[in-house]
């Protein structure tokens, strides 16, 4: 949890934990101290291996090929015209941490930050089996909502960084929706007036966490939490 947390998301997370205690776990709480740097340390990372890795799509061997005069007149057309805002806005930025002068001050930083961070889940993982977050501090926003504001998007995505810098595995799955975050239990007549009065509910998704390797463990919880809920079966209706 961390905050600035949307009330809803917390709210349907919450009765999430309360459905897992129901069913028979052991709820501990734990601390992942440095996971607040998760998001600046993944966009310093992420970007350099992005800058790196796609230095090799020139039009010569890869790719979309864009026709020039030269040699370099070709490389800045076909990279210009193949790669969209966002991919060239992550290979500048991975260029710039990877240059010289700023390579140890951010790249080689930012690996130690993930060392910690990684450290920090294998730590956690010695008093329990799974982890549960949010998977993003918001429900689900409109499409093009954020689009002219990246850095919006990434903070979005500070639950789910961590597990890739940390190499452990994820899985999100449904908890509930905006306007109504309790438990999804069946009822009799609910789906009928659901479909007959369709509100523009949000979906709020679930994250579950799970030691390397530790994917079967995580298919087997979230599908009881599944078979005791309803809400991978209901849809956000469409608003225009």
């Amino acid at each position: 949890m961390i905050g600035g947390l949307d009330p809803e998301v917390k709210a349907a997370v919450d009765a999430a934990v309360k459905q897992f205690q129901k069913l028979g776990a052991e709820i501990v709480e734990i601390s992942l101290p440095h996971t607040d740097y998760a998001a600046a340390t993944y966009y310093i990372i992420a970007p350099a291996e992005a800058s790196a890795n796609l230095a090799r799509f020139d039009g010569i061997r890869y790719g979309a090929r864009m026709d020039g005069a030269d040699p370099i007149e070709l490389y800045c057309r076909t990279r210009g015209a193949g790669f969209g805002a966002e991919v060239k806005r992550r290979i500048i930025l991975g260029t710039y941490v990877l240059s010289s002068g700023y390579y140890d001050a951010y790249y080689l930083h930012a690996q130690k930050v993930r060392t910690l961070i990684r450290n920090d889940f294998l730590k956690a993982f010695e008093q329990v089996d799974a982890i549960v977050t949010p998977t993003t501090p918001t429900a689900a926003f409109k499409i093009g909502e954020k689009f002219d504001d990246p850095l919006q998007m990434y903070l979005c995505d500070v639950f789910t960084l961590a597990c890739n810098l940390a190499g452990i595995c994820g899985i999100s799955i449904p908890c509930g929706f905006t306007g109504n975050p309790q438990p999804s239990t069946p009822r009799r007549g609910e789906a009928q007036r659901r479909r007959l009065n369709p509100q523009p509910r949000l979906p709020i998704g679930l994250q579950l966490l799970g030691q390397p390797f530790g994917e079967e463990t995580l298919l087997k919880i979230a599908h009881v939490y599944e078979l005791n809920t309803l809400w991978h079966k209901e849809k956000t209706p469409t608003v225009i």
